[in-house]
């Protein structure tokens, strides 16, 4: 006899990111708004490049619960990073398939129509349900940046405090949060920015662009200005030995002076012997003349 299996006590498995939607669904309020969420993430990851244990998304569905995702009633973080996990593509963030992982710093960037769900429902579920420890507000338009902590012992997030120019720190990232004025993809604002230890906003891809064709084009002048000296030198070079071969003739010349300088001496001086020798024969002969002729008239004796 066959028996049919009955199946029905099996468990189906929850569903996964490839079952679930991919995104909340709501696109971003405004250019601005899709622009900031850009600059924020493209910075994380051009940072985090050579790094595998972290993930930065942006407006990407986070499911928490198996109820949640079948009624799909929660709109995803603008921008979130999650560390400790593993850096791969994902379709959205399920937390079920991730180890339980959830968030470490989520901003929302406000809007008139999303600003009262971002300061209440979504602040509770952070809060309580997936425990962020790090909760940002920026508004876009205003500029204006607010910080919160979660307080472990209430569940709730309480204000930061930002700095005297108004920038907070990350303890979770190590970064700092502030607002700068630039342009980034043709749109001149007031940008939420990453920044460094001193307060220097971190560079996007085009920024890291710039500042290379800067080097680039630094480097060159450096380059020619090497060159121009080079050439410099080699002229004066040239000039010295020029200078240096004029004074060789120089000194030949005054040498070919010296010798026949020389040999003029050496020819008086062979001249005034032959001439006192002359005038020595010419004495002793008339020395020999006066002995046997006798004194010449009107000389004197020797």
């Amino acid at each position: 006899m066959t028996f049919q299996s009955d199946t029905s006590f099996v468990p189906s498995p929850p569903p996964g990111e490839d079952e679930l939607p991919y995104d909340d669904g709501e696109p971003m309020e405004s250019q601005r708004h899709r622009k900031q969420m850009y600059l924020l993430i493209e910075v994380l990851e051009l940072l985090w490049n050579d790094r595998d244990d972290v993930y930065v998304g942006g407006n990407m569905a986070i499911y928490f619960s198996e109820l949640q995702a079948k009624k799909n009633d929660f709109r995803g973080p603008d921008v979130f990073v999650v560390l400790d996990t593993v850096r791969r593509e994902r379709k959205s963030w399920v937390v079920w398939q991730e180890d339980g992982r959830t968030p470490d710093v989520v901003i929302e960037l406000l809007s008139e129509s999303t600003e009262k769900v971002d300061r209440t429902d979504k602040m509770r579920i952070y809060a309580k349900l997936l425990r962020v420890p790090e909760y940002y507000l920026f508004d876009p338009f205003t500029g204006v940046l607010e910080a919160h902590a979660l307080e472990l012992a209430t569940m709730s997030y309480v204000p930061v405090a930002p700095g005297a120019n108004g920038d907070v720190m990350s303890p979770r990232l190590h970064l700092g949060l502030g607002v700068r004025r630039g342009t980034y993809n043709g749109l001149e604002a007031d940008w939420l920015r990453w920044l460094d230890a001193e307060g220097r906003a971190l560079p996007t891809g085009d920024e890291l662009a710039r500042a290379a064709e800067r080097q680039a084009r630094a480097a060159e002048e450096q380059a020619r200005a090497a060159e121009r000296q080079a050439s410099a030198a080699q002229d004066e070079a040239r000039a010295a030995e020029e200078q240096a071969r004029a004074a060789e003739e120089q000194a030949r010349a005054a040498e070919e002076q010296a010798r026949a300088a020389e040999e003029q001496a050496r020819a008086a001086e062979e001249q005034a012997r032959a001439a006192q020798d002359e005038a020595k024969l010419l004495a002793a002969r008339l020395a020999a003349y006066e002995q046997r002729f006798g004194k010449l008239p009107g000389g004197e004796s020797s």
